[in-house]
């Protein structure tokens, strides 16, 4: 069984459920409120475990109930938690919006995240042991630099989601195998909006990167190869949150069973485009029995002539 590490956030998700976002200074009423556990982090680590990979996770939560709620959510989902520290404080936690089209707009407050700057005794040698190391940007940059460049010291893959959206610097980038970015978060590190010319000039940072495109999929591109891009599955959306970290998740262990990537790119989308159909994000995320159903489907209906355009999933965090 393949191993992934996770070193990143964990957070307590509160969720509104509403027919439209409110805009500034406006008050709409919700017609549902969930309590839900998240945070990139974890969800990369549930989304991975679900997969079918061995994952542990690094990082911390607060000493108060959502920290024990987040804890034993990662454990449930088979995430090993032995080096998810606990510290006093509260937890993360990530207040969400959701509209009737799925669309979400999210507040991330750090809490016991904002300590995961440095590695703890472990961390390291945890790492080297991994197959991949997924690292995202809700715990300083300090920690996911720290993270990064162990696992360059030990050749272990790292796989970098650039969310919230940042500049980057140079030490981090030079320590990151795989950048996974949606268009935004791409746009930001490139100052260039259109995706294909987005994941090139990301080529001059990192030696592969990937655009997720939401509706139409996600396009690769790696030194001295052509781009290219593979289409998500067709599906209703009813909540986006969390589809881009199945996606990352699932992308991972693929990639870490010898997939080629034309093949784990479609099998992170068919994974994605179940999370899309269900509320919430790390309660989600699809098995591996589902995600290989659904890939199945997609490369049927790939060999079949088109049919007319349906909605499809967002890849969003």
């Amino acid at each position: 069984m393949t191993h992934i590490v996770v070193l990143g956030s964990t957070n307590m998700d509160l969720v509104a459920y509403v027919a439209k976002a409110p805009q500034r200074g406006e008050t709409v009423t919700g017609r549902e409120f969930r309590t839900i556990p998240g945070g990139k982090g974890a969800n990369q680590a549930i989304a991975a475990a679900h997969a079918g990979a061995d994952v542990s996770m690094i990082g911390a939560v607060g000493a108060d109930a959502f920290g024990s709620q987040l804890r034993s959510t990662l454990e449930h989902s088979g995430v090993n938690t032995d080096h998810l520290r606990t510290n006093e404080g509260p937890s993360g936690t990530a207040h969400i919006v959701v509209d009737d089209e799925g669309g979400n707009a999210i507040v991330v407050i750090p809490g016991a995240n904002g300590t995961v700057d440095h590695l703890a005794p472990g961390d390291e040698g945890l790492i080297a042991s991994a197959d991949a190391l997924l690292l995202q940007l809700e715990i300083p940059l300090a920690g996911v630099l720290a993270g990064a460049e162990a696992a360059r010291r030990h050749g272990v893959r790292t796989v970098l989601t650039p969310s919230p959206a940042q500049p980057l610097s140079a030490e981090l980038l030079a320590a990151t195998d795989l950048l996974v970015a949606n268009e935004l978060e791409a746009a930001t590190l490139t100052g260039i909006t259109a995706p294909r010319e987005a994941a090139t000039a990301l080529l001059d940072q990192v030696p592969e990167a990937v655009v997720t495109l939401g509706a139409a999929g996600s396009l690769y591109a790696a030194r001295g190869a052509e781009p290219f891009t593979v289409p998500a599955p067709r599906v209703t959306a009813v909540d986006s949150t969390g589809a881009g970290d199945t996606f990352v998740g699932a992308l991972a262990v693929g990639l870490a069973e010898g997939r080629p990537i034309r093949e784990a790119l479609a099998w992170a989308s068919a994974a994605a485009s179940l999370s899309v159909q269900r509320l919430g994000a790390s309660s989600s995320m699809p098995y591996r029995s589902e995600i290989d159903a659904q890939a199945s489907q997609q490369t049927q209906q790939t060999q079949q002539p088109e049919q007319p355009e349906q909605s499809r999933q967002q890849h969003t965090s």
